[in-house]
């Protein structure tokens, strides 16, 4: 398969029109002034001989700082993002308090040619969203998971 490949879960709560995501915000400078199309669900890439599950439950515990939650994971299927990413997700029904995520950080070179190494959080914050409100915040290339997963919810 083309791009990278990445796995996450997408954790929700509730039914029918009161379903809820779990959203994170990504963090570093380039995410740090926008917010519509600029929350995602957690995850990312694959190792090598890792299984997108086992990818999606390692990159939730690196993201947010706790470990994937216990409950029944049902595949949502793949997306390819914009830039190629090639995204496999699972749905879990849990909650969580998005102020008990402690994030991962990443480092890169800041200012940009700078020479300088700086450390930013994998995630900058972490919020349960409507349906309606993560079809905005959410990357455009994810969005069909929400629809997957009203399915699922709804069925």
């Amino acid at each position: 398969m083309a791009g990278k490949q990445s796995a996450g879960l997408l954790l929700y709560r509730g039914r029918g029109e009161n379903v809820e995501v779990l959203l994170g915000h990504m963090g570093g400078p380039f995410w740090a002034k926008k917010d519509a199309g600029a929350w995602s669900l957690p995850k990312g890439e694959l190792d090598p001989d890792e299984s997108p599950e086992e990818a999606a439950r390692r990159e939730f515990e690196e993201e947010l700082g706790l470990p994937a939650p216990e409950g029944e994971y049902t595949g949502l299927g793949v997306v390819k993002q914009s830039g190629g990413k090639v995204v496999t997700a699972w749905a879990v029904e849990a909650d969580l308090d998005p102020a008990s995520v402690v994030p991962g950080t990443f480092s890169m070179e800041w200012p940009p040619r700078s020479g300088r190494q700086q450390e930013f959080p994998e995630v900058d914050r972490v919020a349960w969203f409507s349906l309606a409100d993560a079809r905005e915040k959410l990357v455009k290339g994810q969005v069909p998971f929400l629809d997957r997963l009203l399915a699922l919810v709804s069925g």
